[in-house]
C-alpha cells in the first residue's frame, strides 16, 4: 500500500513539474523530433550502399534490390579520381585546421583584453555577423571582388602598376586553397571565438589578481592563467575539427565552398569527396554508388575522433569521453 502511494504521488509530482515546464518540454521534444526525422530515420539508407539500388524501384528496392557487398566500395577504390578527391580533401581540411583553427583562439584572447565595453560588443558583433552570410552570397561577392573582367582587387593593383594584365584569381588552381581558406577565416573567426569567449568568462579573476601582484604583466597572465583554464575546450573543438577533416572541415564549409568555387579550370584542386558525392548520387543517379562513399567518410570520421580522443585523454588528461 505504501509503496503504490508512492508511486502516485511521484507520477502526480512529475506531471506538475511537466506542466509548469510544458514550453520547455515542447522546444526539447521538438529538437528530439529534429534528430529522430533528419538524423536518425536517413540512416536506414544506408543498406543501399551494399545494393544495386535503382530510383525506379522506389522504397521497396531497399529490401528487394540485390545484395552485392562491398561491390561499390571496392569500386570507388579502384576509380582514377580516388586518390585525388582524397588528397584535395585532406589538403583543404588540414589548411583549414592550420590557419583557420588558431585565429579565433587569438581573436578571443585579444577581444577579452579590450577593457572598454562598447568597443568590445562592437567589435564582437561585427566580428561573427558573416556567419549569417550565406556562403552563395560570399561567393558572389568573391566574384565580384576577384573576377578576371573587372574585379575590385584586378583593378586596384592594375591601377597601381603592380601587375601588367588581370589574375585568374577564380579560375587558376594555384590561388583556390588560399581563396577558401581566408574567406573561411574572415566568415567563421568571430563566430568561433564566441565558444572561446565564454570559457574565458569562467577563469577565476582571483588567479590574474594574483598573478598582477607577483608582477605578472598581460601577455604572461594570457600564457600561465588564461590559456591552461581554456585548454579543456580547446581540445574540444580540435578533436570535433580532427574528426570532421574527412567531412565538412573546422567549420562545416568544405562543400559550400568547393561547390560554390569550383569549376572545370580549377577542378584538380576543387573537387572534394562531397562534391563527386553529390555528382555521382544526384546528376549520374548512382545512390548506391554515393552511398557508399559517404559511409566511407562517416567511418573514416569516426575512427579519426576516437582515435584524437584517445590521444587527448592520454596526452592531456581532457576529451570528449
Amino acid at each position: 500500500m505504501a509503496t503504490e502511494t508512492k508511486v502516485k504521488k511521484e507520477s502526480s509530482g512529475s506531471w506538475k513539474r511537466f506542466k509548469a515546464q510544458f514550453t520547455l518540454q515542447v522546444f526539447a521534444w521538438m529538437g528530439v523530433a529534429f534528430l529522430l526525422v533528419f538524423c536518425f530515420v536517413p540512416m536506414f539508407g544506408i543498406i543501399i550502399a551494399f545494393k544495386d539500388y535503382k530510383l525506379t524501384q522506389g522504397i521497396l528496392g531497399f529490401f528487394t534490390s540485390d545484395w552485392v557487398g562491398l561491390k561499390w566500395f571496392s569500386e570507388f577504390y579502384h576509380d582514377l579520381v580516388f586518390w585525388p578527391t582524397i588528397r584535395n580533401t585532406i589538403n583543404m581540411s588540414l589548411l583549414k585546421l592550420v590557419f583557420t583553427f588558431p585565429v579565433p583562439i587569438i581573436f578571443a584572447l585579444a577581444v577579452n583584453e579590450v577593457r572598454i565595453s562598447p568597443i568590445k560588443r562592437t567589435v564582437q558583433t561585427i566580428s561573427y555577423l558573416p556567419h549569417f552570410i550565406s556562403w552563395v552570397v560570399v561567393s558572389g561577392m568573391l566574384f565580384s571582388f576577384l573576377n578576371e573582367q573587372n574585379g575590385l582587387l584586378n583593378q586596384a593593383l592594375l591601377g597601381m602598376g603592380v601587375i601588367n594584365k588581370p589574375i585568374s584569381f577564380l579560375s587558376g588552381p594555384q590561388y583556390f586553397l588560399p581563396i577558401v581558406v581566408i574567406s573561411d577565416i574572415w566568415k567563421e573567426m568571430g563566430w568561433w571565438a564566441i565558444i572561446f569567449l565564454a570559457a574565458i568568462t569562467s577563469v577565476d579573476l582571483s588567479l590574474y589578481e594574483a598573478a598582477k601582484v607577483d608582477g605578472a604583466g598581460r601577455l604572461k597572465q594570457i600564457w600561465h592563467i588564461t590559456l591552461p583554464s581554456i585548454k579543456g575546450t580547446i581540445v574540444i573543438v580540435l578533436i570535433m575539427s580532427i574528426g570532421n577533416l574527412f567531412g565538412g572541415g573546422i567549420s562545416g564549409s568544405n562543400f559550400d565552398q568547393a561547390y560554390m568555387l569550383g569549376n572545370v579550370a580549377n577542378n584538380s584542386v576543387s573537387e572534394i569527396l562531397q562534391t563527386y558525392t553529390l555528382k555521382m548520387g544526384l546528376s549520374q543517379g548512382r545512390f548506391s554508388y554515393a552511398t557508399a562513399i559517404s559511409l566511407m567518410q562517416s567511418i573514416i570520421s569516426l575512427i579519426l575522433v576516437s582515435t584524437s580522443n584517445w590521444i587527448s585523454n592520454k596526452l592531456t588528461g581532457t576529451g570528449l569521453f
